[in-house]
């Protein structure tokens, strides 16, 4: 083809335009003029105040409707998937306990002061019962510091601090779950927080890594998200929240709805306090079998290896399973 030829076709070919400006506005892009509607601008103005006339993805009072409950799930469920997904999460080691047993300095202010109060009032019965509570949470508080070893050793499971093989999540609020965050960023590891929209004010954990904290409007999306990834559950003394999300797990990996994994409860003392699970057993609402669903530990190094030993036992050692099961 001749140059003459080429240059002919470039001619014919119009300038792509601009992908969103034009070189005159359409028709809609103007109010009718008052000369021809005096009450036209007005007109226009109530239809677009008007909700209806919102974007449905923008609209946060239509898409709180009870009728808009499945899409609500799934927006529950994608945005955290998609970020995980983007972040390289892979598989989780989540931690559990009671976000009332806080670090042991903070606790020990805790029993000082309410002493303090309690040589004011002396006879005030509350004080009473708020410093017996505060003891036993001292008494606890050796937890705190379990907790966050425990999560440095997940956060230096890795190649690197960027490894995100296996990372460490937690339900992102105090207690026992900022511990367990606070390790793997004692570490440098990127750490995990799922919280949960509740009807008073909260604060996530100051350590979970930005843009790997996220609030859940459903409990049960919230469940899912847990053990999506799960490669270990370790339950540290908790209250209600720990022994809901225990249970569920004891009872999807008994009734094998999942996989089994590893179930570690911290704190033998304190459990079997907790929970007689001889007398499930005695009673026969439980088996035998069902006892070795779990085991206890009191360390941090004792709860880690023992989630490593068991993956080995499982026949694929932890990391193994991590590499070959993306």
């Amino acid at each position: 083809m001749s140059d003459d030829s080429d240059q002919k076709i470039k001619l014919s070919i119009p300038k792509p335009p601009h992908p969103l400006h034009r070189q005159q506005k359409l028709p809609w892009q103007f109010c009718k003029e008052i000369t021809d509607d005096a009450e036209a601008t007005e007109r226009i103005q109530k239809i677009m105040e008007n909700p209806a006339y919102r974007q449905a993805d923008s609209d946060a009072d239509f898409l709180r409707q009870n009728a808009m409950r499945g899409t609500r799930l799934q927006i529950d469920y994608s945005k955290p998937e998609l970020l995980l997904q983007e972040q390289g999460i892979q598989h989780t080691i989540v931690v559990f306990g009671s976000t009332r047993i806080s670090e042991p300095a903070h606790a020990k202010r805790k029993v000082e002061q309410l002493q303090q109060k309690i040589q004011s009032s002396p006879d005030e019965k509350t004080l009473q019962q708020q410093l017996t509570v505060a003891k036993r949470i001292l008494d606890k508080s050796h937890y705190y510091q379990i907790a966050r070893n425990f999560g440095k050793l997940v956060g230096e499971s890795g190649n690197s601090p960027c490894d995100c093989r296996v990372v460490l999540m937690t339900g992102g609020g105090p207690g026992i779950m900022e511990a367990a965050n606070r390790g793997a960023w004692d570490a440098g590891a990127k750490t995990v927080g799922l919280n949960i929209t509740l009807p008073h004010e909260q604060y996530p954990n100051p350590y979970i890594t930005p843009g790997l904290c996220f609030r859940f409007h459903y409990f049960a999306l919230r469940k899912l998200h847990f053990l999506l990834r799960a490669k270990a559950l370790v339950a540290f003394p908790g209250g209600y929240g720990t022994l809901d999300e225990f249970f569920e797990t004891l009872t999807l990996v008994q009734t094998r709805k999942i996989k089994p994994l590893p179930i570690v409860l911290v704190g033998k003392d304190y459990w079997q306090r907790a929970i007689n699970f001889d007398f499930l057993v005695e009673e026969g609402v439980i088996d035998a079998e069902d006892l070795e669903l779990f085991w206890y530990a009191e360390t941090a190094q004792e709860a880690w290896q023992g989630i490593q030993h068991w993956h080995i036992a499982n026949g694929i050692p932890l990391f193994t399973e991590c590499e070959t099961s993306v």
